[in-house]
């Protein structure tokens, strides 16, 4: 049928920790399959999935939908920011941050369901020296924890958890200047997150008033604090109060540069990356379509 959509489903077979045998089936149940024609992959490799969106392009597809987390979203995300052509999410993660915040459902069913009504949202795209990210991207505590977490053997919040103590137990804060803006600022921080979005994932709200559709990054200073703090941080993240915090600093900003000491990780979008002291930070607004 000419009226068809063509689609590519990209899917992660082992994010989430989440087996992904039966899901083909499951698409050709739920999807109006008048509507659109469905193609499937697998990602084999790191950087596989952003090959497949570029692929697609090529092949005038008009959609491709992340089957998995926030990792293969950026992937696909930064091959199809600029194109026109729309990003879908069956969120299958770790943590699914992205989708939570667009209301993408967590069900399986329910979210190849909600791709029939095939509306979109144009959503801005951060970018770290280049490298673009769509939720959150982080250096100091996060990502020494996401680079911890990459190379463990357990998934999902049970493993997240046990790379957060891991790291606690040995981490020291660190002096950065940040300019924002034009505006310079030395700050002494445990860590700094740019974010997008406002949560990390499993609804953990680092930066409660980021949008993504507002043209702005939200800097998300958090300033070294006495470890008794750290319950009631917990509690701030899960609360969506992080702003309320003393020991947290929330500032607005498109055009940021971040300078440290050393070169370091920093993740983007909760995947691990080792990046030069220098980090240029810039938003690209409206730049990638989202079905939600």
């Amino acid at each position: 049928m000419e009226d068809q959509k063509k689609i590519l489903f990209v899917i992660n077979p082992i994010s989430g920790g989440k087996k992904k045998t039966a899901f083909n089936k499951k698409v050709l149940e739920v999807l109006d399959l008048k509507k659109f024609n469905p193609t499937f992959q697998q990602t084999t490799k790191p950087n596989h999935a952003y090959e497949l969106g570029k692929k697609a392009i090529e092949d005038k597809y008009d959609a491709v939908i992340a089957v998995g987390g926030d990792g293969t979203i950026n992937e696909l995300g930064a091959a199809l920011v600029g194109s026109g052509i729309p990003l879908g999410i069956i969120p299958e993660g770790s943590g699914n941050g992205l989708a939570l915040y667009l209301g993408i459902p967590m069900n399986e069913t329910a979210a190849i369901r909600r791709l029939n009504r095939f509306e979109t949202v144009d959503v801005d795209c951060g970018t770290v020296n280049g490298k673009p990210f769509f939720n959150i991207a982080g250096l100091g505590f996060d990502a020494s924890v996401s680079d911890r977490f990459a190379n463990d053997s357990i998934r999902g919040p049970i493993g997240y958890l046990r790379s957060v103590v891991n790291v606690l137990s040995k981490y020291k804060p660190c002096h950065y200047t940040l300019t924002i803006d034009g505006k310079k600022y030395e700050r002494e921080a445990f860590m700094i997150s740019v974010a997008n979005s406002p949560q990390y994932g499993n609804n953990a709200y680092i930066a409660p008033n980021a949008s993504v559709n507002d043209g702005l990054l939200d800097v998300c200073i958090v300033h070294k604090f006495p470890l008794y703090i750290l319950p009631m941080m917990v509690y701030h993240l899960f609360n969506r109060s992080a702003d309320q915090s003393e020991y947290v600093e929330i500032i607005p900003g498109k055009d940021i540069l971040i300078e440290r000491d050393d070169t370091g990780p920093v993740h983007v979008d909760g995947e691990p990356l080792v990046l030069p002291g220098n980090l240029q930070i810039e938003v690209k607004p409206s730049s990638l379509k989202i079905i939600c």
